[in-house]
């Protein structure tokens, strides 16, 4: 037998709002506990796409530059998320890169190089989908890189970073797991 819940009054509003009836409406089975998780999330997203929205304003404003790095394993979220989040920011002064592997030129370069030449310009934020800790993670598992590659990258990522921070870039950094 079904648990029966009683709703607060501020669970009715939502359910009773446009969205909430929608989401609500929007399957064969109405569900209003399923509907209710999915309209906190929608309200929440909102949120979160009205605050990155007030940061890339603020960004344009003072010529400031920000790196988002994405990273986790395959399937962990990593683009689904940029692609929400950037939904509604103006796309002239963002831009998202999912780097494939390196060509054979960029197997020769410094490691940081591919990506020194996608860093935000002033007034812009930069959304790497996958970033440079592909070396820390990634690459030993799968033996894409030798463990002489593997060991330089660890003795520099910090003080690449640490130039990036002192040439006055934010770096975010989020790590993403499903469990």
């Amino acid at each position: 037998m079904p648990q029966i819940k009683n709703f607060t009054p501020e669970e009715i509003d939502l359910l009773n709002s446009d969205l909430g009836l929608h989401t609500l409406l929007q399957n064969k089975k109405i569900n209003p506990f399923k509907a209710l998780d999915e309209i906190r999330y929608l309200k929440e997203l909102k949120e979160k796409q009205r605050e990155l929205i007030k940061l890339q304003n603020w960004v344009i404003e003072n010529d400031q530059k920000v790196v988002v790095l994405f990273e986790g394993r395959d399937a962990a979220g990593k683009s689904g998320a940029i692609r929400r989040i950037t939904e509604y920011i103006n796309p002239r002064y963002f831009r998202t890169f999912a780097l494939n592997i390196p060509t054979p030129d960029e197997r020769k370069q410094w490691f940081f190089q591919r990506y020194i030449y996608r860093l935000p310009k002033p007034g812009e934020i930069i959304f790497f989908d996958c970033s440079w800790y592909n070396r820390a993670v990634v690459e030993p598992v799968n033996k894409f890189c030798t463990k002489k590659e593997y060991d330089v990258f660890m003795s520099q990522v910090n003080d690449f970073e640490h130039m990036l921070v002192q040439s006055n870039t934010y770096l975010i950094k989020l790590y993403f797991s499903i469990s």
